[in-house]
């Protein structure tokens, strides 16, 4: 008998939590297993960018991958009258958590801000810190020193996004620039140096970048801006999670320095366990399938993973 192949449109289930209407991604686990994997995603992205991942996490475990709040598609903490605090973040994420796995142990994966979010939650809310089994992050953050920039490129951004990430100029840009033929023409400028972009043949660079166009249309601008001025100005200090973290990190990360993301997420966390893998970029636009996404779980990750529940 022929597996027909899995679709993420099969898998996405209507959320609706604390006003706020979204998407979650319910996966179950292709082998049986009983582990349930709650993935979150980062910056700029959606449940269908990470189907890839979620299809090969789904080897070990049930995956669960919801929308955060201005992320994806979901409406935003505006609508209710709150902002996209790091706060407001990982105290949604941990009402989440408490509703969908409450009498059971969870084992959380976090890429990019992602990680940053589950870790407010963690400090904010250390009885969770009880129901996960192993915590990992792929190329998670928790300090706006992690970053690798030129001090230029840095206050442009930061600046610049606090900018957009007023109601106004946010209206504006949402409405007015980021029309698909200008963000085309705009990844077409930079494309020869875009580390999204650069590694790509012409037929695979035009299909990365129209779902970049799809990505900026999705989520909403003030809310990415307001995100990036929180990273941009994060401490998450040292207030102690009772937990040990597996990071992965990507050889030559574009954005983040590995040294200090170590230090920083050491002041932190019980352990601190470093986990190298080499690939070309810190994290790719699109994650089709599993095995596109299978050189970003490393072996230890992966033995991990295979451990009874």
């Amino acid at each position: 008998m022929v597996k027909t192949a899995r679709v993420p449109a099969d898998y996405i289930l209507p959320l609706y939590m604390n006003g706020l209407q979204g998407r979650m991604l319910r996966l179950p686990s292709s082998t049986r297993k009983r582990r349930e994997i709650l993935l979150i995603y980062g910056h700029h992205t959606s449940l269908e960018r990470m189907w890839g991942l979620a299809e090969y996490m789904s080897r070990y475990g049930n995956v669960t991958i919801p929308d955060m709040p201005g992320f994806g598609g979901m409406e935003s903490f505006y609508k209710i009258g709150e902002k996209p605090t790091l706060d407001n973040l990982a105290d949604y994420l941990a009402a989440f958590v408490k509703l969908r796995y409450r009498n059971r142990r969870v084992t959380i994966m976090a890429i990019s801000l992602g990680f940053a979010i589950v870790t407010r939650m963690l400090q904010r809310y250390p009885e969770l810190a009880k129901k996960v089994d192993i915590l990992i992050s792929l190329s998670g953050m928790v300090n706006k020193n992690d970053f690798r920039w030129k001090r230029r490129n840095f206050i442009v951004f930061r600046y610049g996004s606090s900018l957009l990430s007023r109601r106004f100029p946010a209206a504006l840009g949402q409405h007015i620039a980021l029309r698909g033929p200008l963000i085309r023409a705009t990844y077409r400028f930079v494309e020869k140096k875009h580390p999204k972009l650069r590694d790509a043949n012409a037929s695979e660079r035009a299909d990365r970048i129209a779902f970049e166009i799809h990505l900026w249309k999705i989520n909403d601008l003030r809310t990415y801006m307001d995100s990036a001025v929180t990273m941009l100005k994060m401490d998450l200090g040292s207030r102690h999670v009772n937990l040990p973290v597996y990071h992965v990190a990507v050889d030559d990360d574009h954005y983040f320095d590995n040294l200090k993301v170590e230090q920083h997420m050491r002041r932190i966390y019980k352990d601190f366990h470093l986990i190298k893998t080499k690939l070309p970029a810190h994290m790719p636009t699109i994650l089709a399938s599993a095995k596109e996404a299978a050189p970003f779980i490393p072996p230890k990750i992966r033995q991990l993973l295979r451990q009874k529940v």
